[in-house]
């Protein structure tokens, strides 16, 4: 069972979560123009990437925290 988050903390979650969700859009759109350009640097693409991925895991991890629990 989770602990009652105080409206500081959930405020904080929210600021946090939407400030990945924009780094990771950004990102999206690097990874786009990057492989619109034809030659691209593969490795750059790939770090590029595995951010995007971590950044999907933290919002994921956030909106967990901020979703309250539902007794089925």
């Amino acid at each position: 069972m989770r602990m009652q988050l105080s409206d500081e903390e959930r405020q904080a979650l929210e600021a946090e979560w939407h400030r990945l969700q924009i780094e990771h859009r950004d990102l999206d759109a690097a990874i786009a123009a990057l492989e619109l350009l034809g030659s691209f640097d593969q490795l750059q693409i790939q770090r590029l990437k595995k951010r995007k991925l971590q950044l999907r895991d933290r919002v994921a991890a956030i909106s967990d925290r901020l979703t309250p629990d539902i007794i089925a």
